[in-house]
């Protein structure tokens, strides 16, 4: 096994991150980091501050130069961070030195890297954006047709009271509706460019700093945060709270559809489901346990993503490397977990007959509660809840029905307060208000 799964030949269709995947490449990172010192040297040619020309000849080679990793890997280690060999290698791969003098001027390696960075989650987020609106229109497609198919809702893994399919597709589609719309602020408040010089003080930049780390914001369409966030890790802390949110209610749903496809429940079909090598009969639930162990997998490295972002004074090796061994993992988990969620939301469908028959098979205990607030209509609600207590023991205990026995004490108990598809309160009506904002996103 490979150290990541997520780089891993064997693993790659277990564990498929997409397009997202090359995000997280020493390629990517290197072309990202040129991309910025290209950028960099157009703002401040356009200040004065670097010959125009040279700035040209510097975006011009960021284009067409590729830099090998392992060229620079032993820089690398001697350096603790990536952007000193990979600025030598470039001036040398420049040939141009009137020109390569200007490369990287008054930036610091934490700017490049940072800012670098961002361009790559901000392809993230729009991958992310993407994969997420397909899971969402493909769970009101079908909360839709099932807004009202009565099913038993589960509260600590037992029976509670009747819900619908729909409703509990829209409790996990409202949930990424939330976070779809938690996106622009989210770029707009954590997507920022990085230049403030070797301390945070820009004093390497000149008199104009601020000017010029507007015009590279401007250039790479990147936000100017108007001040060093050099140590102040909350804008990554914030893309990797909302990637793991993202997740979170994946998971929660691959941990539903684990239990509602086992053989004693069997009340959802996924489509496909994986096969046993010694035992024909077994269809394992493959998606929906890669969703859960991602979740699983994401708890602990959001966790540790914490000490992370605590730098001391105005930069911290430590906190920053581990930085970078913990989010591209959440990242990645999270595009897993969104390429698993949109085959099981295109694919996954209920057995309402089998929903039925459980709904059915629990002797109408499933039903207690509203027995018992009919009930309260006669009596103080103490009572009612005792009178429906003793009733549900004598059903089970006699293997009768609770109606039979309930209409027997009591005939004048209204004539549908058995029938599931009466008692589904507001989920039918939440799973058309869910469709009806998932249209809207």
């Amino acid at each position: 096994m490979t150290a990541s799964v997520f780089d891993s030949p064997l693993y790659t269709h277990l564990f498929p991150t997409g397009d997202a995947g090359r995000l997280f490449s020493d390629t990517a990172a290197i072309r990202a980091m040129l991309l910025v010192e290209g950028a960099l040297a157009k703002a401040q040619a356009a200040q004065g501050i670097i010959p125009e020309l040279s700035a040209k000849a510097i975006q011009r080679a960021t284009m067409e130069i590729q830099i090998d990793p392992g060229a620079i890997a032993r820089a690398t280690g001697a350096n603790g961070v990536s952007v000193p060999g990979l600025v030598d290698a470039f001036r040398a791969e420049m040939n141009a030195p009137e020109h390569a003098q200007y490369v990287h001027w008054g930036a610091t390696s934490q700017d490049i890297l940072d800012t670098g960075l961002m361009l790559r989650l901000r392809q993230l987020l729009l991958l992310a954006e993407t994969d997420l609106r397909d899971v969402v229109t493909a769970l009101a497609d079908q909360a839709e047709q099932h807004a009202a198919t009565p099913m038993a809702g589960r509260t600590y893994g037992q029976h509670a009271t009747p819900t619908s399919w729909g409703a509990v597709l829209a409790d996990w589609g409202h949930a990424l509706c939330d976070l779809l719309e938690a996106l622009p602020a989210l770029r707009k408040s954590s997507l920022l460019v990085s230049l403030s010089g070797a301390a945070g003080t820009a004093s390497a930049l000149g008199p104009d700093a601020a000017d010029t780390r507007a015009t590279l914001a401007k250039g790479l369409g990147l936000e100017d945060p108007m001040r060093s966030w050099h140590v102040d890790r909350g804008p990554l802390l914030r893309i990797t709270d909302w990637l793991a949110q993202v997740t979170s209610v994946l998971s929660r749903m691959g941990g539903t559809l684990i239990a509602l496809t086992g053989s004693e429940v069997a009340e959802v079909r996924l489509g496909t489901a994986g096969a046993s090598s010694t035992m024909p009969q077994k269809q394992n639930p493959v998606s929906p346990s890669v969703l859960q162990a991602l979740g699983h997998q994401c708890a602990g490295l959001r966790a540790a993503m914490a000490p992370a972002t605590q730098h001391l004074h105005q930069r911290d090796g430590a906190a920053w490397f581990t930085e970078w061994m913990i989010l591209p993992q959440i990242a990645l988990g999270t595009a897993c977990a969104l390429q698993h969620a949109k085959g099981l939301a295109q694919n996954m469908q209920p057995d309402s007959l089998r929903m039925a028959q459980t709904l059915k098979s629990s002797g109408g205990i499933i039903h207690a509660e509203a027995l018992s607030f009919a009930l309260a209509a006669h009596m103080q609600r103490p009572q009612a809840q005792a009178e429906t207590k003793a009733l549900c023991r004598q059903a089970q205990e006699t293997n009768t029905p609770l109606d039979v026995l309930a209409r027997a004490a009591y005939p004048d108990l209204p004539a549908d307060l058995f029938a599931s598809a009466q008692s589904l309160g507001l989920a039918a009506g939440d799973a058309r208000r869910f469709v009806v904002r998932a249209r809207a996103q």
